[in-house]
């Protein structure tokens, strides 16, 4: 029995002493096989299909400027431009030939050129008569050699008044001389009118009466009886009534008042 075994065990260990022999033997012969001679070079191959298109690049220097070209063709008519500035005066001409002598002229009839120059004469007198009237009248102008007067009869307190005959190019009326006293009072008269502010206040804070251009009253005056009365500010204004006479009156009462204006271009041209 115990030699049967211990040919069982030996039959084992020669078996696997021949399987590992043959693994041996199988590692032995892999790492003896060597890489062979290099080949020769094969034929090139054919043209491949054209790939697809790639990213644009980023753009190149600028390039050398290139020859000028040849000159165009004339264009258009452009739009007139604007005119220039007037130019200097050119030097004066060469002298011309003298004119032939005149025919002599006839025999002047003087008396009857000098009967129709008088009868202009007399029509532009007329016609300024009548100019003046229409100021005076339609109007309602008064005028003096340096000065034109003008009722507006639109009733306004006084300062209302004063500023609308400046800004007519005027001041309100201020009668120094007994003169201009009486026109201004006559004029008022002939409108149907009893009374009118003029430029005129009385003393305010002890000062003196001062007309509306800041002068004080001196030479002249026509003031009423009592007048002025040193009353307070707020009747300090003065109108004048048909007579002449001036009195004292509340500023913010409203009446119709008289501007005047000088006599010039721009003063006729407001008051007109």
């Amino acid at each position: 029995m115990k030699h049967h075994d211990f040919s069982r065990r030996l039959l084992v260990l020669s078996v696997l002493s021949t399987i590992f022999d043959s693994l041996n033997a199988v590692e032995v012969c892999s790492n003896t096989i060597l890489p062979g001679s290099k080949g020769d070079l094969g034929e090139g191959g054919g043209e491949g299909d054209q790939g697809r298109l790639g990213k644009t690049g980023p753009p190149g220097l600028l390039g050398l400027a290139g020859e000028l070209g040849d000159k165009g063709e004339q264009g258009r008519t452009g739009k007139l431009g604007p005119a220039g500035d007037k130019g200097d005066a050119g030097d004066a001409g060469v002298d011309g030939p003298s004119g032939q002598k005149g025919k002599a002229g006839a025999t002047c009839d003087c008396g009857r050129y000098r009967k129709v120059v008088g009868q202009m004469d007399i029509n532009v007198r007329k016609l300024k008569n009548a100019v003046k009237f229409v100021k005076n009248v339609i109007l309602g102008i008064k005028e003096t050699e340096e000065k034109f007067y003008l009722i507006v009869k639109e009733a306004r307190k006084y300062r209302e008044a004063l500023i609308n005959c400046k800004l007519r190019g005027g001041m309100l009326v201020m009668p120094k001389t007994t003169d201009t006293n009486t026109l201004i009072a006559d004029f008022v008269t002939q409108a149907g009118l009893t009374q009118v502010f003029i430029g005129l206040q009385a003393g305010q804070k002890g000062g003196g009466p001062v007309y509306a251009d800041l002068t004080p009253v001196r030479n002249y005056t026509a003031w009423g009886l009592e007048e002025p009365s040193g009353a307070p500010s707020n009747t300090s204004c003065v109108k004048m009534v048909s007579t002449g006479t001036w009195n004292q009156v509340e500023c913010d009462i409203t009446m119709y008042y008289v501007c005047e204006f000088k006599k010039s271009r721009r003063g006729l041209a407001a008051v007109l």
